[in-house]
């Protein structure tokens, strides 16, 4: 095999392994459907208003969390099973984390200075 058919090939399989790492429309779809029914649950809890307080609060925070969990498995591909997967969902959760802290802590700064202002 000569050096180009053997660069052919080694194309062929990096665009097969990129197009592997991408979702089909199947998951697609059922990432989008997922998305829907756990968005009309919250909404249908809320307008309904027959639920106590504390359990439609606590069925918004279980739904927002599946909710992140399918947009990050159906849309943002995050392998959580693979060894490379695992690599990414630690950056992940790292990251995210650093976001909370310099959000939270930025908050809760503003906060404090605006009530020592007021005193």
């Amino acid at each position: 095999m000569s050096h180009s058919e053997s660069q052919a090939l080694a194309q062929m399989d990096v665009h097969k392994h990129e197009h592997d790492s991408h979702g089909s429309v199947k998951s697609y779809l059922i990432g989008f459907v997922l998305s829907v029914i756990l968005t009309a649950i919250p909404f249908a809890a809320v307008m309904s208003g027959s639920l106590s307080s504390s359990t439609t609060f606590w069925t918004l925070v279980t739904t927002a969390l599946v909710q992140i969990w399918v947009h990050l498995k159906y849309f943002l591909h995050l392998n959580f099973v693979t060894e490379e997967g695992k690599a990414s969902t630690l950056s992940f959760i790292f990251s995210a984390l650093i976001i909370v802290m310099v959000v939270g802590l930025s908050v809760w700064i503003i906060y404090e200075s605006n009530a020592m202002m007021m005193y």
